[in-house]
């Protein structure tokens, strides 16, 4: 009787073999968040702007910048999973993946016109469409049933698609803030894989930390207050393999 009570704990396991598998395959569906961590320039808000250095999109006698801040959007990713097992607790994955996404730079300016002080914000977006090839191990805990808790840490290799860095024309009636195509990001995440009848199903949570300067100086008051402009994503991750 003792040995039935403890057996009722016991749950059949979904795809007990699974993981010992060399390598399998799948997808990952994903909602990010794009931002920026923005590190501006020593003394930047001392900075004198009169109406002849200013972009077309900034009327007035002259300006100082007050601040810049980043404001976040959400986007989607998609891509493909190659997992190999390296050893019984660790995986190598590979995920080419295709991102979508917007950020927005918000200066602050004090505008000097007529003898009046007014402060206006200026939203600058920028849109970027990146393939995306990130290189992760997986570090998994023990199956208990059928879940499995993991880590991940690796690198990302980022080409945004949507980058006007070489674009010339890009300067029409307003001021585009151009932004470097190559960036390589630093990756950590968590996440828990879930075994089903045929597959399995996993929720990941990542955050991406990005080292390359992404911001094309253009000698304006958009882009001479900042020192650097690094990229960051938050990624909310439904994988099945």
């Amino acid at each position: 009787m003792q040995g039935n009570a403890f057996a009722q704990f016991d749950k059949v396991k979904n795809l007990p073999y699974y993981d010992q598998t060399k390598f399998h395959f799948g997808f990952i569906l994903a909602a990010n968040t794009m931002f920026f961590t923005v590190k501006t320039n020593p003394g930047f808000q001392t900075e004198l702007y009169d109406g002849n250095m200013l972009p077309p999109d900034i009327s007035g006698d002259s300006f100082y910048l007050y601040g810049v801040t980043s404001q976040p959007t959400y986007g989607f990713t998609i891509g493909i999973v190659a997992n190999m097992r390296v050893a019984k607790y660790v995986d190598l994955r590979f995920i080419p993946s295709l991102a979508f996404g917007e950020r927005y730079l918000i200066y602050s300016i004090n505008k000097y016109q007529n003898q009046d002080t007014i402060l206006v914000d200026m939203k600058k977006s920028i849109t970027s469409t990146c393939v995306l090839f990130p290189l992760h191990f997986k570090y998994k805990s023990a199956r208990t049933n059928n879940f499995r808790a993991y880590v991940l840490g690796g690198i990302n290799y980022s080409i945004d698609l949507a980058s006007q860095s070489k674009n010339k024309e890009a300067e029409g009636s307003g001021t585009v803030l151009k932004l470097y195509r190559n960036d390589l990001l630093f990756d950590i995440g968590v996440g828990g894989d879930f075994y089903t009848t045929f597959f399995k199903f996993g929720v990941e949570l990542k955050m991406s930390y990005g080292i390359n300067d992404l911001l094309k100086p253009e000698d304006n008051i958009y882009t001479n207050g900042i020192e650097r402009l690094n990229g960051k994503v938050f990624q909310l991750a439904l994988t099945f393999e």
